[in-house]
């Protein structure tokens, strides 16, 4: 029995997420996609959860991307294929988006094409020292997907991102980072260990106000200025009635930590 192609485990609030293709660099085919879907609709779902990680299997790679070998075997079908790899990817990318959740890359080491998309579309992104990123897609004749044109354009502006997107340039972790591509490199070593204590801060704060941050840095980037506002204040206002906006407010009179609990 071939082991799964993505792992979900959940240890208290914190769910990590692992790509689990190494003999292929995590490569993303059908069946890895469709168990990314689920996993993601699985922590979204799951009250419980109050931060993810997600990485990738073994020391080479995050994810490399789609699965070029696949598309490779069948020509005639390889449009259909995608089809259904992309349908399944965009629901765990719209999952991982939606949720309150604060979603953590912990991008240990390749990062192409899809693979890109998902580094740099988490939250928070950590790199060890050791990997790499490039966008990838027209090197095969192909354009983004998984949410690059969404993501990378916010981050490094239209121009550099037409740039990453036409020549393919391969860039280093420091090289993410002065880019604002990726949030922290950390030696390998240490990435796994580093992203399970950030999750595990994380999954301990206000996470229903996580989720707002989430959904307003989203939509300022359409949104009239007016739009905004009234966005915001329909947002603090909600979380002020919520048990953790009471306790945060409770605990700052009182001078004290919050006990949030996630509600």
């Amino acid at each position: 029995m071939s082991a799964a192609p993505v792992l979900c485990e959940i240890e208290g609030s914190v769910a990590v997420v692992t790509l689990n293709r190494p003999e292929a660099m995590n490569a993303i085919d059908l069946d890895l996609a469709l168990a990314l879907a689920d996993a993601a609709a699985r922590i979204a779902g799951d009250p419980a959860v109050r931060a993810a990680v997600l990485t990738g299997a073994g020391p080479k790679a995050f994810c490399a991307g789609g699965d070029v070998a696949a598309f490779a075997a069948d020509p005639e079908g390889v449009g259909l294929l995608l089809r259904r790899i992309t349908g399944a990817l965009n629901l765990a990318v719209s999952h991982f988006a939606r949720m309150d959740a604060p979603l953590i890359s912990a991008v240990n080491g390749v990062a192409a094409g899809a693979g890109f998309s998902l580094a740099i579309g988490a939250d928070l992104a950590l790199a060890a020292d050791t990997a790499r990123f490039t966008a990838a897609y027209t090197g095969i004749g192909l354009s983004p997907d998984g949410g690059l044109t969404h993501a990378l354009a916010r981050i490094v502006g239209i121009r550099r991102a037409m740039d990453i997107c036409l020549t393919n340039p391969v860039f280093s972790a420091a090289e993410a980072l002065d880019l604002g591509l990726v949030n922290r490199v950390i030696p390998a070593s240490d990435l796994t260990e580093e992203a399970i204590i950030l999750a595990r801060r994380l999954a301990a704060g206000p996470t229903r106000a996580h989720g707002a941050i989430k959904r307003l840095l989203v939509s300022a980037a359409t949104e009239s200025l007016e739009t905004q506002l009234a966005r915001e204040a329909a947002e603090i206002s909600a979380l002020a009635a919520t048990p953790d906006g009471r306790e945060g407010v409770a605990a700052f009179a009182q001078k004290r930590k919050p006990a949030f609990t996630g509600r």
